[in-house]
């Protein structure tokens, strides 16, 4: 397999053919690190792509991220092109990336004239039907189709001449490209193509054979063959047809991850179109960590209690996420009577402290800001970090976990972050690397680690690190008054579900720097306006803050009124 010679970089947006030259990288990076999974063929046209004069392949780029693969000749104007449109379609249709006569639907041709060019073009053909010339686009196209037209090339679709209309050809070719290169095709070729990725700083992830997400190319048609099943079920196709053609599971844990997702989706279908069965089966099948809840969810509304109760029993002996738990946790409080058990014994409350501020509504700024100017003081400030703080304390001290080169983490040079960071197996793939990030929370090494790659990853892309927000002196305050056992506790819950874990947390944070004991020394507090309420992901960070001996409060603020008073 041939291998870059360099880190790819983007190109300058000054350059009016830049979509073209960030093209041409990714071509290459899916020819020297995926080349092997791709045909001879394939690899042939990739090269015959390549060798291509500038203007033939800018255009070729330019149709490619366009929706659909039909053109009009005479409205393909891109002025920066070195030579004439019509010269670079006539090297395209020489070198096969376009067939010069595609045959057209009755669709395609209403797609791409207009209906003022199509009524003299159709003049003939209404007048023998005694239809009158305005007829309205939608009418004019439903009495076409009632005369059941076959396909054909647009010259044969009128009598008198029009422009030329091309297809591109190999565009299953630029999809399977699209996805070795980000790893979905949920992203576009604008996504890459079109944005101006050097504003932006990446991480130097090295990629390496064992490292690439597709190790096979059976790998990468069974996720083609996913996004076709996906496809359907979003076009409205019953679930029951499309079932039948879920690929079987593979050996690659990303694959199966999005596998899972793709059943949770079609279980969703299925009970929608009132087919539960199928979407019990699916669901049973599905390892994504909502599949269960609905799975249990679905059998206690036929009356399958004890199904479900027996599921439930084995479920509550895992790992559960907060969510989970608590979605659980309802679910065998209303079975228990069914199946003739006692009700589960509740969780104790938490303690949550409370405190309620009223001042002067200010003219500007949030509610949030009026109570840190309240509550802030010089031997207690007070700053608004929200979920930026203790994320970007847990993604400096993890940073070579998180850009750790594994399959189906990172599939290019510009991620953000890995592909993987929300899955189920995110962190079971990384276990023994998180373990030996934790253990340096019992020395003092940990402090030298996060302010070490604080300095040397400045600015660089971080999916827990928000760099304007966070600067050395909150990073110093943090870890002056925060136990390193609290941030330990943070850690472990953040990574029981990424996802959902990562949100939630207070709004602000007073620092106590002198405060009589470690633990007293800091306090989260999440603020509530007037009217506003906890939600249920808040309740679930204060029972834990509760649980933990993790210090925090809810400040409710009031308004004075004109008069002064509350």
């Amino acid at each position: 397999m041939r291998q870059m010679r360099s880190y790819p970089t983007t190109a300058d947006l000054e350059n009016p053919l830049y979509y073209l030259e960030n093209m041409n990288t990714l071509v290459d990076w899916v020819a020297a690190h995926h080349g092997d999974l791709l045909t001879e063929f394939e690899r042939a046209r990739l090269a015959n792509f390549r060798a291509l004069p500038v203007a033939a392949r800018a255009l070729l780029t330019r149709m490619v991220m366009r929706t659909g693969d039909l053109f009009r000749v005479d409205k393909l104007n891109y002025p920066e092109l070195p030579q004439p449109e019509t010269e670079a379609v006539a090297e395209l249709i020489a070198q096969q990336w376009l067939e010069p006569a595609p045959l057209l639907g009755l669709e395609d041709v209403f797609r791409l004239f207009t209906l003022a060019e199509l009524r003299p073009l159709f003049a003939d053909w209404l007048a023998q039907n005694r239809l009158p010339k305005s007829l309205p686009k939608a009418q004019l196209r439903e009495a076409l189709a009632a005369a059941l037209p076959e396909p054909k090339p647009v010259h044969r679709w009128f009598d008198q001449p029009v422009p030329q209309v091309v297809q591109v050809q190999d565009m299953a070719l630029f999809d399977r490209i699209r996805l070795m290169f980000f790893g979905n095709l949920r992203q576009s070729w604008t996504d890459f193509v079109l944005v101006e990725l050097g504003v932006q700083q990446f991480e130097t992830v090295p990629f390496t054979p064992e490292s690439r997400a597709f190790q096979q190319r059976a790998e990468v048609d069974s996720y083609l063959q996913m996004h076709q099943c996906r496809e359907r079920l979003d076009a409205g196709e019953a679930a029951d047809e499309v079932w039948p053609d879920i690929p079987e599971p593979v050996d690659n844990s990303w694959l199966v991850s999005r596998r899972n997702r793709l059943l949770l989706e079609l279980g969703r279908q299925a009970e929608r179109q009132g087919n539960p069965e199928l979407a019990l089966q699916a669901w049973a099948a599905s390892g994504h960590r909502e599949a269960r809840l609905k799975e249990l969810r679905l059998l206690e509304r036929l009356k399958r209690f004890e199904e479900a109760w027996a599921i439930a029993g084995q479920w509550q002996t895992g790992e559960l996420s907060d969510a989970e738990a608590q979605g659980l946790e309802r679910i065998l409080k209303r079975l228990a009577p069914k199946v003739g058990e006692p009700k589960p014994q509740a969780p104790p409350k938490p303690l949550i402290r409370e405190m309620t501020v009223t001042l002067p509504k200010p003219d500007t700024g949030s509610v949030e800001q009026a109570a840190l100017a309240h509550l802030s003081t010089e031997s207690a400030p007070v700053f608004y970090v929200e979920n930026t703080l203790i994320n970007a304390l847990f993604g400096l001290l993890c940073w070579p976990v998180i850009f750790k080169p594994i399959a189906g983490a990172f599939f290019h040079p510009f991620h953000i972050g890995p592909a993987d960071l929300t899955r189920e197996d995110f962190v079971a793939r990384r276990q023994t690397e998180f373990d030996q990030c934790f253990a340096l929370l019992e020395t003092e090494a940990y402090r030298r680690i996060i302010r070490e790659t604080f300095k040397a990853k400045q600015g660089l892309a971080n999916p827990f690190v928000a760099w304007p927000v966070v600067t050395e002196d909150l990073l110093e305050l943090a870890m002056e008054c925060i136990p390193p056992a609290h941030l330990r506790a943070l850690f472990d819950r953040l990574l029981t579900n990424v996802k959902e874990h990562r949100s939630g947390f207070p709004d602000l944070i007073r620092f106590i720097p002198n405060g009589e004991a470690p633990e007293h020394r800091y306090e989260m507090i999440e603020v509530k306006g007037p009217g506003d309420r906890l939600q249920d992901h808040q309740r679930r960070w204060l029972a834990f803050f509760d649980q933990q001996g993790i210090p925090a409060s809810v400040c409710y603020v009031r308004w004075q009124d004109a008069g002064g008073s509350s």
